[in-house]
């Protein structure tokens, strides 16, 4: 009987396969546009306890480059990512035909020796994050730290050179899910069409970030805060047309029905406090106490509106967007959840942290000194006027769904599966983490 592991390796080889085929045409299609226009240590599955400890000799099948040879600065979404991507999982798949890596049987630190010490350095030398050369060995040493470091850094998790049990809930998920993570990957971008030009945006929902490319480079990264698995943020392609300062926030039906109807009822104040005012078919502002008695569906027939300010959910600036979801990134008055580990909190739309210097890139033209920056933003926002700003050249913005992607050198990440979208994967947790991005220029 063929055990679900294996069952799935074979799903995965048979698609890998085919996505060798599916993936070329998007490489090609993104080459030819380029003219045009802190990650999740959420709770994995451990691997199978039945898998084939891997030993050195194993398996010749070299996964991704040594890390440390990364270009930092490719971005983590381009046009080389699904070809990049398909090649990875042809690589892990045959590293788990080949029996996998080791299991690390608990966590370990620098103060570890013997057997524990040996067995990390297999796995990690399995995926090169650590040489051949310094594979064996049952003392702990600065490559060691070093090599588990990086791949921390490599599965969104926080560096800090020691097996804690999310590290390890890392190591030990499986070659065989890792070729699936990334086969899934790659087909879902095999079947986007988006124009890659000089200059770029793109959210990774998985890794909750955004980051922003200019001449094939990524020039920053941003901490993000994404759709919950109920809200989850779809997976678009659009273009960035403006700035809104100091937005006005009409609040989608689906928020009224289901939270400030109910609110509404218990505290007819509850919506005067946040500065949310309430009009009717004909404009007019509707007596929030006349509103008390109103069952969701008839309160959603109003229009619901949160006046420009401090407390206004949308910040001080919004990112205008056109998409048929009408999702759209923004700035949020509530800082402090930037800081969360777990950042899959919102209603679908995308809040970055550095809201002001996405919105300075967007408005700068490429190679000349714009006229504006960070101050001249926050001097139109202290106005307290709300204005639409156009950029002079629309800048396409992709979201995309990555939980394992490859940079064109071969090296490799992975997050978690948040909304559960990898086909035959198991169910996402009810809580995970998405520890904040390393601001990279």
């Amino acid at each position: 009987m063929i055990g679900p592991i294996h069952s799935r390796l074979i799903s995965t080889i048979v698609a890998i396969a085919f996505l060798g085929f599916a993936s070329a045409p998007f490489a090609a299609q993104s080459g030819a546009s380029k003219g045009d226009a802190s990650k999740s240590n959420a709770q994995q599955n451990d691997a199978p306890k039945s898998e084939t400890p891997r030993s050195d000799t194993q398996n010749d099948t070299q996964p991704p480059r040594a890390p440390e040879q990364e270009d930092a600065s490719a971005p983590d979404f381009g046009p080389q990512t699904a070809q990049a991507t398909a090649e990875a999982a042809r690589r892990y798949a045959e590293i788990a035909a080949s029996g996998g890596w080791p299991r690390i049987a608990r966590p370990v630190g620098p103060k570890a020796k013997g057997k524990p010490v040996i067995d990390l350095r297999q796995r990690l030398a399995a995926e090169n994050y650590l040489a051949r050369e310094d594979a064996s060995g049952p003392v702990w040493d600065e490559k060691l730290t070093d090599a588990l470091k990086r791949f921390q850094s490599h599965m969104g998790l926080k560096e800090t050179g020691t097996v804690s049990p999310a590290t390890l809930r890392e190591l030990n998920v499986s070659a065989a899910e890792r070729a699936h993570a990334l086969a899934a990957t790659a087909a879902r971008l095999s079947k986007m069409k988006f124009n890659f030009g000089e200059r770029y945006v793109d959210v990774n929902l998985p890794a909750a970030e955004v980051e922003t490319v200019e001449d094939g480079r990524r020039r920053e990264s941003f901490t993000a805060i994404v759709g919950d698995p109920k809200n989850a943020s779809p997976q678009i392609t659009a273009n960035i047309q403006s700035v809104l300062v100091n937005p006005a926030w009409t609040v989608p039906a689906s928020i009224v029905k289901r939270e400030l109807a109910p609110a509404l009822r218990r505290n007819p104040s509850y919506l005067a406090s946040r500065q949310i005012r309430v009009f009717d078919g004909r404009g007019r502002e509707v007596d929030l106490r006349r509103l008390r008695g109103l069952s969701s569906e008839r309160a959603a027939m109003f229009t619901f509106r949160q006046d420009p300010g401090p407390k206004n959910s949308l910040g001080s600036l919004h990112l205008d967007m056109p998409n048929g979801d009408a999702v759209y990134m923004h700035d949020t008055p509530n800082k402090e959840l930037f800081e969360r580990d777990y950042r899959f909190l919102s209603h679908g739309c995308v809040r970055v942290e550095g809201i002001y210097d996405l919105a300075t890139w967007l408005l700068q033209e490429p190679g000349q000194p714009g006229e504006w920056d960070r101050a001249a933003l926050r001097g139109k926002v202290d106005e307290g006027k709300t204005e639409t700003i156009k950029l002079r050249r629309p800048t396409p913005v992709a979201w995309v769904y990555m939980t394992g992607w490859a940079s064109p050198d071969g090296a490799t990440h992975f997050r978690h599966d948040i909304y559960n979208l990898d086909k035959g994967a198991a169910a996402a947790p009810p809580a995970g983490t998405a520890p904040r991005a390393r601001r990279r220029r």
